[in-house]
């Protein structure tokens, strides 16, 4: 049976060149960065080599490069180490509805803490109100948190408008971009970005290593405590192959890749949305170059993804990372459409690797499975 793997916002396969580059450090390169020998100092250069390439990749400061073990983490500390720098003096928060789980539930945690959290509401795309944000600063909000692009819809926020508001309201603003990271341009000045969120597994890299970037001067107090590792806001010794391996994938991402992936992906959402009571869930065009987002009225979302598993493809009904639950998606929920509507999504992701014949094998088994579906659905009259 073919295997065809259409679920690369949960996670993407490493490529071969990153492996390459961090076996290595299995090997020969395993000292530690903190060690002064020669070969705890022949992993602090990988280290700080590794630094320097997401540095550059996001017009930042090598010194405001934290890694960490993931995005999770990275939002954690973003959130949780602000707000507890600032607090009392200031305890306002604002975010959005669509947010990755690990923000918002992060941010109802903070809530028991004495924060006070403004969830903003987007429109039928998942873009957020720019004079709502702008109306919701006020002089005890500590950040904006807004995701660049979403996880389970695709749609990109533009982080220069909402930059520049939180410019002229001197107030710090943070974006998740696991999702977005090397397909659209994060640039942190430019965007006016006080702290970013990055991951290397959605990018072809490892598992296990993220960054977080502090611009210089912004103060945060750890959330973990240690050795002092990473300017004494992530404790713990570093994962030197991982990051090795995080870096190396960001220099080989490439814009070819994302216009192949372009391309595929506005095939496959063209040629699903010529089957009959299918929609399209978030922006046309303003998405991310690798997620369809689609709804097919009456049917089970998860019974489709059943019977495309059936065929060797791997797709989702929403985030990896929500998956066990069995509510309706918070994003889709936020975006109007209703627990019947939001049942009935699936999410493909593609990625670099994925051709134009699995492209043409899966809509030909998904125009088979929604005829199959619908003729046995209860709710097609």
């Amino acid at each position: 049976m073919k295997q065809i793997y259409m679920d690369n916002a949960a996670t993407t396969r490493v490529d071969e060149r990153v492996v390459k580059e961090m076996l290595p450090y299995f090997d020969e390169g395993f000292g530690n960065a903190s060690s002064v020998h020669f070969k705890g100092q022949e992993a602090k250069n990988a280290l700080e080599k590794s630094r320097k390439i997401i540095a550059k990749s996001i017009n930042a400061r090598t010194n405001e490069i934290i890694f960490t073990s993931g995005g999770t983490e990275s939002n954690n500390l973003a959130l949780k180490g602000l707000f507890f720098e600032n607090y009392p003096e200031k305890n306002h928060i604002i975010t959005t509805k669509i947010e990755h789980d690990c923000v918002l539930n992060t941010c109802k945690w903070l809530e028991t803490q004495g924060a006070k959290v403004t969830y903003l509401d987007v429109d039928s795309d998942g873009l957020i109100d720019l004079n709502q944000l702008k109306n919701s600063i006020t002089d005890k909000t500590i950040i904006v948190s807004v995701i660049h692009g979403n996880n389970e819809i695709g749609t990109i926020q533009d982080l220069e408008k909402i930059g520049e508001i939180c410019r002229e309201k001197h107030v710090l603003l943070h974006t998740d971009a696991c999702q977005s990271y090397t397909k659209v341009a994060v640039d942190v000045k430019k965007q006016n970005l006080g702290l970013v969120t990055l991951n290397s597994h959605k990018i072809h890299g490892p598992k296990g290593v993220g960054v977080l970037y502090i611009r210089e001067n912004i103060k945060i107090t750890p959330v973990s405590h240690g050795g002092g590792h990473e300017k004494n806001l992530r404790s713990g010794t570093e994962n030197i192959s991982g990051i090795v391996g995080f870096a190396k994938a960001v220099e080989i991402a490439s814009d070819k890749n994302v216009k192949k992936m372009t391309a595929l992906r506005n095939k496959l959402i063209s040629e699903i949305l010529k089957l009959p009571n299918t929609k399209l869930n978030g922006p046309r065009t303003e998405r991310l170059c690798n997620n369809i987002n689609i709804s097919f009225n009456n049917i089970e979302g998860e019974a489709i993804g059943g019977y495309l598993e059936n065929y060797g493809i791997c797709t989702s009904t929403g985030s990896a990372c929500a998956s066990h639950s069995l509510e309706s998606s918070h994003v889709l929920k936020a975006i109007g459409l209703t627990p019947l509507q939001s049942n009935s999504s699936i999410r493909i992701s593609i990625s670099k690797y994925t051709t134009e014949e699995e492209v043409d094998y899966v809509l030909e088994k998904l125009n088979k499975i929604v005829e199959k579906l619908r003729k046995i659905s209860p709710l097609v009259r």
